[in-house]
C-alpha cells in the first residue's frame, strides 16, 4: 500500500507509449489554445459590433454547432475507419488537417471581422470533421502500445496528459489572443507540428484485421456490440447524464465577459480550472487505480457534477466560479476514467474504434443539445 502513494513512472520506459503521451500532450495543448482564441475572438467581435449578450451567445453557439454537426455526421464512419485502416496514418492525416486549420486562421486574422468570423466558422466545421476520426483512432491505438496489465495506468496517464494540457492551453491561448490573435494561432501551428512529429515516430504493432470490411456493416456491428455488452452500455448511458449538464463549459466566454465582468484571461482561467480538478484526480487514479465498486464511484461523480454546475451558475466572482469548475472537472474525470477503462478492457481490438466512436457520438449529441439549449 505504501508503494501506491508514489506514482510509478515505469510506464514511460516504454518508448512507444512515451511518444504517444507526448504527442497527445502537445496536440491537446495546441487544440485547447486554438479553441480558447477562436471562441473569445468571435464572441468579443460580436459584442464590439453591436450585438447584445444574448445575440453574442447565440453567435458563439452557432460556432459550436458548426463544429458538432460534421462530428456527429461522421463519427461512426471515423470509428469503422479506425478498425479498418492504419490508426497511426489516420492520426497523421488528422494532425495535418489541424495544422492547415491553424495556418488558415493565421492568414485570416490579418483581415477584418468580415473575413475573420467566416474563417472561424469554416475552421470549426473542418475541426469537427477531423474530430470525428481522431478520437476513435487515438483510443484504439493506445491499447496496442501497452500490455493489458499496464492499460489502466496508461489510460490514467493519458488522461493526465489531456487534462494538464487543458489547464495550460486555455489560459495561454486566451492570453496570447489578448496580445495578438496571430501570435496565438502561430503558436498553435508550431505545437501541432511538434505533435505530428511525435506521432510520425510511433511504431505500433500490426493491428488486427477486420474480416468483413464493409463500411455500413462494420458500423452496424459496432452498434450491436455496444447494445449487447451491458457493461459498456451501462458506462456510456450513465456518462450521458453528466454530459447533459456540460453546456456550462461552452458558456464560459459569456460568463467571463458579461456576467463576471472579466477579460480573455479570466475566460481562460475558468477553462483551466476544470482541467486543474481533472488533472488532480487523474494523477490520483494513476497512483491508485479504482479496482472495486467502480459503478458506485461513477454514480456518485455524476451527482457531484450536477451540484458543481449549480454552484457555477450561482457564482458571483471569478474565483468561486473557478472553484466550481475545478470540482466539476475532478468528478468528471472519475466518470471518464471508468468509462474509458471499461471500453478498452471489455472490447476486442478489432472493435475498439467503433465502440469508442459510438460512445463519442452519443456524448457529442448530448453536449451539443445541452449547449445550444442553454445559449438559446
Amino acid at each position: 500500500m505504501a508503494s501506491l502513494r508514489i506514482p510509478s513512472l515505469d510506464i514511460f520506459r516504454r518508448r512507444q507509449f512515451t511518444l504517444f503521451w507526448a504527442g497527445r500532450w502537445f496536440g491537446t495543448l495546441a487544440i485547447q489554445m486554438q479553441l480558447a482564441a477562436m471562441f473569445w475572438q468571435v464572441y468579443d467581435t460580436a459584442r464590439m459590433h453591436g450585438q447584445d449578450i444574448r445575440e453574442g451567445a447565440l453567435t458563439l453557439g452557432l460556432v459550436g454547432l458548426a463544429q458538432f454537426l460534421p462530428l456527429l455526421a461522421l463519427s461512426l464512419f471515423g470509428g469503422q475507419a479506425a478498425d479498418r485502416y492504419n490508426r497511426k496514418l489516420i492520426l497523421l492525416i488528422c494532425f495535418g488537417m489541424k495544422t492547415l486549420i491553424a495556418l488558415g486562421l493565421c492568414v485570416a486574422t490579418q483581415f477584418g471581422p468580415d473575413v475573420v468570423v467566416p474563417a472561424i466558422f469554416a475552421a470549426a466545421i473542418l475541426a469537427g470533421a477531423t474530430n470525428a476520426f481522431m478520437p476513435p483512432a487515438a483510443s484504439a491505438l493506445l491499447p496496442m502500445l501497452l500490455p493489458r496489465e499496464d492499460l489502466p495506468q496508461g489510460i490514467a496517464m493519458s488522461s493526465l496528459a489531456f487534462q494538464s494540457a487543458l489547464i495550460i492551453g486555455p489560459s495561454v491561448g486566451a492570453l496570447l489572443c489578448g496580445i495578438s490573435p496571430l501570435l496565438a494561432y502561430g503558436t498553435v501551428l508550431v505545437l501541432l507540428l511538434v505533435s505530428t512529429a511525435m506521432v510520425f515516430a510511433l511504431k505500433p504493432p500490426k493491428q488486427e484485421q477486420v474480416k468483413d470490411a464493409r463500411t455500413i456493416g462494420m458500423i452496424v456491428d459496432g452498434l450491436k456490440y455496444v447494445w449487447s455488452n451491458k457493461i459498456v452500455l451501462g458506462a456510456i448511458s450513465l456518462d450521458l447524464v453528466v454530459v447533459l449538464l456540460a453546456g456550462a463549459v461552452a458558456l464560459l466566454p459569456v460568463f467571463a465577459r458579461d456576467i463576471l465582468h472579466g477579460s480573455a484571461s479570466e475566460s481562460g482561467l475558468l477553462r483551466s480550472a476544470m482541467g486543474v480538478g481533472a488533472a488532480s484526480v487523474a494523477l490520483s487514479l494513476a497512483i491508485a487505480p479504482l479496482r472495486r465498486r467502480v459503478g458506485l464511484w461513477m454514480f456518485g461523480a455524476t451527482v457531484v457534477f450536477g451540484l458543481a454546475t449549480i454552484m457555477f451558475a450561482q457564482a458571483t466572482t471569478i474565483w468561486l466560479a473557478a472553484l466550481a469548475m475545478a470540482v466539476a472537472g475532478g468528478v468528471d474525470m472519475i466518470s471518464v476514467y471508468v468509462r474509458s477503462s471499461l471500453i478498452q478492457l471489455a472490447t476486442p481490438d478489432a472493435m475498439r474504434g467503433r465502440v469508442s466512436a459510438v460512445s463519442f457520438v452519443f456524448i457529442s449529441w448530448r453536449r451539443m443539445s445541452s449547449a445550444i439549449s442553454k445559449r438559446v
